[in-house]
């Protein structure tokens, strides 16, 4: 058996690939007074704040570079944690109006937060060129097992769409369309241990999306081309899979931007203890079950493994740990990565 498991690991071609590395990092400044949410992004208090790097395709430089530019930027008061957002856009389309609606079968631009980076309990928000916007609960993400809380909603959010032509209208050539959003801190506080409304030095997992579909022009009205949609993101995923949050980027709170934010050693010994659990993953698809032993041998991209990986296993759970300077970084079989502190 182990013969197998160490044979099935060690496969490379055949073996999943690892994470992008390092992930987008931002430094998201504090604004003096709350944003108005009107769509349009030229408050004084966003001149504080940096446009993102240009949006990429969901995963990375496998695939050709999107087509339309998208940018966002950040930033924080004690009560809201704001998004903005750009998107080039020649066409503008929109078609569902119901909230809650699967909103990214139209184009949308989709927010997802994960403030304590454990991969569980984390927020998402989509909303479409009408503003109509879906939000929902992710108890941990689909591949461990749980559903979304589709009926979560967030009291308090603010959302505002401005559009730069006209939507729904083959006749003519639009230009972009803009997005701001507020989200309350005392809403993400109930779903999260990290501190809501986050100090400065906090440190939260955020990634953006935005679903761009194939249009072709019928008449006054617009169809999709058959084919799949595009993905394209800020911090780009190992595969066509969001919900992956250990690859979203690092979103660094402080009093005034400009800093440059970088991964820390528990963001390296997650991305390693991550690479093994999508080897342990393929093992239990083979064999029905944890192995009862596992030796990891990391690859040579990402970065260099900052600690040794430890392996508990009985067969129905297991636990992967790495010891690095005064904490041991933990992740266990339902996807949950934990930093516990030693004194």
């Amino acid at each position: 058996m182990l013969n197998l498991i160490l044979a099935v690991f060690l496969m490379a071609d055949a073996g999943p690939r690892p994470g992008p590395w390092p992930m987008r990092g931002y430094s998201c400044p504090r604004v003096p007074s709350a944003i108005v949410i009107d769509g349009v992004p030229d408050e004084a208090g966003w001149s504080r704040s940096a446009w993102t790097d240009l949006f990429v395709d969901i995963e990375g430089d496998r695939r050709p570079a999107p087509t339309f530019a998208t940018r966002a930027k950040m930033a924080w008061d004690d009560d809201y944690f704001y998004v903005a957002a750009r998107l080039e856009e020649t066409h503008l389309w929109a078609t569902l109006r119901e909230r809650d609606s699967v909103i990214y079968y139209d184009n949308d631009f989709e927010v997802f937060l994960d403030p304590d980076g454990d991969s569980h309990l984390y927020t998402e928000i989509e909303l479409n060129a009408f503003n109509t916007v879906w939000d929902l609960l992710l108890v941990k993400p689909y591949r461990d097992g749980a559903p979304a809380i589709h009926a979560w909603d967030i009291p308090g959010l603010k959302t505002a769409v401005h559009l730069d032509g006209t939507v729904n209208d083959p006749s003519d050539i639009d230009r972009e369309w803009t997005v701001e959003i507020a989200i309350p801190f005392d809403v993400l506080a109930e779903t999260t241990d990290a501190a809501c409304p986050p100090a400065p030095g906090d440190r939260w997992r955020v990634n953006f999306s935005r679903v761009q579909w194939d249009l072709r022009p019928i008449g006054d009205d617009y169809v999709k081309v058959d084919g799949p949609e595009h993905n394209w993101v800020w911090s780009p995923q190992r595969e066509i899979a969001m919900h992956e949050p250990e690859h979203w980027g690092i979103v660094e709170f402080v009093e005034a931007g400009g800093e440059a934010v970088e991964a820390r050693v528990e963001n390296a010994a997650e991305w390693h203890l991550r690479y093994a659990s999508y080897h342990l993953a393929r093992i239990r698809e083979a064999e029905g079950r944890w192995p009862d032993e596992f030796d990891y041998g990391p690859p040579d991209v990402g970065p260099e493994a900052p600690g040794s990986v430890a392996f508990w296993s009985d067969g129905t759970r297991y636990t992967l740990r790495m010891e690095i300077d005064g904490a041991t970084c933990v992740l266990t079989e339902d996807g949950r990565f934990t930093v516990e502190v030693r004194y």
